[in-house]
Order: C-alpha cells, then sequence, then structure tokens
C-alpha cells in the first residue's frame, strides 16, 4: 500500500494538514473501520501504522492476534518515535 494512496483514498487528499478537524476525524473513522475489515495481514500492518502516525491507533492486542505481528508494530513504533525525538 503507498502512503500517499492511502492518505487519498480515506482523507480525499494526499495532503491532510489542510484538512478540518471533522475531515481529519471522518477519515480516521474510514480507516477504523477498514482495520477491523481487513483479514490480510500486510494491509492490516499498513492501516494500523497510519492510524498510528495520526495518535488514532488501537492498542497492539487489540489490532493484532499474531505476536510477529503486534512484535513489528513494536519496531515500527519504536523507529517512528525515535525519528521524532531526533526531529526534536
Amino acid at each position: 500500500m503507498d502512503f500517499d494512496q492511502l492518505l487519498s483514498h480515506y482523507f480525499g487528499t494526499a495532503d491532510i494538514g489542510n484538512l478540518s478537524s471533522e475531515e481529519l476525524g471522518a477519515g480516521i473513522d474510514r480507516l477504523h473501520i477498514q482495520l477491523g475489515l481487513e483479514r490480510d495481514s500486510g494491509r492490516r500492518f499498513a492501516l494500523w501504522c497510519l492510524l498510528y502516525m495520526l495518535g488514532a491507533a488501537p492498542e497492539l492486542d487489540v489490532a493484532f492476534k499474531d505476536e510477529a505481528d503486534r512484535d513489528a508494530a513494536r519496531d515500527f513504533m519504536n523507529s517512528v518515535d525515535r525519528e521524532i525525538e531526533e526531529d526534536d
């Protein structure tokens, strides 16, 4: 899944910085719904990652039944958090 395609699909634009809080919330709601419906682990992971970057990801044990997927999500969280700390 391409990041810009995800943004365009769920938010109607690749530039989410210009969305109103209502538009952003509606896109996040659509992502949550799709995450709940998605059965492909790779797609679920991509959706969860986007939700994490938006500060709206569900807990790992809710999002992922497989321990390997939870470990990959933890690695992603640590990587993103390190990047944010380095930028500050």
